[in-house]
């Protein structure tokens, strides 16, 4: 393994670590028991690359190939649910049944309190948008290192492996999908994978990768901070 490509599984990990934190989160939100919170936080982090994979016939599917990131994406799942599960007996020691029940129900909502709350959602956020973009253009490579080189396919297949697990997520919890109507997830995605589809030939492939994901982090933060949104009919 190079430079490069050491730098490139790092944010890969990063970017599991942020969206199997985000597959817990929603299922502990929905009550789901240790089992739900660990298929929840495997199928965002590596749902995208087995869609991918399996659109360009590379089968077995990478997940299964090289299991570290489900590895990682179950290790993160557990150790979350383990924390929010102490956290919960630590709030019931002591407390009323009728107290219990609504300790145990702010837990799932708001599992963090406080300025650790924020300091986790600026984390998850930066770490998401790293992940997103890390992901978008790993599927564009992914397509081009095995001998496509139709342009819309390589936008697919990047688009599809930054935000598909994030969509088989909110599919499986019963939620309308989150990349249909937050700031800017997808088009942030759609971008990315613009840039590195187009800029492959011209800059190389690590540079455009690294473009690629550039202009999705950058779009994806500004989005959040200035809670930009696709018009719609309210």
């Amino acid at each position: 393994m190079d430079y490069s490509e050491l730098i490139i599984f790092i944010m890969e990990i990063v970017g599991t670590i942020a969206f199997a934190s985000s597959g817990a989160m929603l299922a502990v939100r929905k009550d789901m028991d240790l089992f739900g919170v660990c298929v929840l936080g495997v199928v965002t982090s590596v749902g995208g690359g087995v869609i991918r994979d399996l659109i360009l016939g590379f089968t077995p599917p990478n997940m299964f190939r090289r299991p570290i990131y489900t590895i990682v994406a179950l290790i993160v799942s557990i150790l979350l649910f383990l924390l929010l599960y102490m956290l919960q007996t630590h709030r019931n020691m002591g407390a009323s049944e009728a107290d219990r029940s609504g300790s145990f129900k702010d837990i799932r909502q708001n599992p963090l309190q406080g300025k650790i709350a924020a300091a986790y959602d600026k984390i998850m956020t930066l770490f998401d948008a790293v992940g997103l973009g890390i992901f978008t253009v790993v599927g564009v490579n992914t397509a081009r290192s095995l001998g496509y080189d139709q342009n819309f396919l390589l936008l697919f297949v990047g688009v599809i492996t930054g935000v598909g697990g994030g969509l088989l997520r909110d599919v499986m919890a019963q939620e309308k999908p989150y990349i249909l109507t937050k700031h800017i997830y997808a088009c942030a995605s759609i971008a990315g994978a613009l840039v590195c589809t187009y800029s492959g030939s011209r800059i190389g492939n690590l540079a455009s990768m690294t473009a690629g994901a550039a202009v999705v982090i950058i779009v994806r933060l500004l989005a959040m901070h200035y809670r930009w949104n696709l018009p719609r009919i309210q």
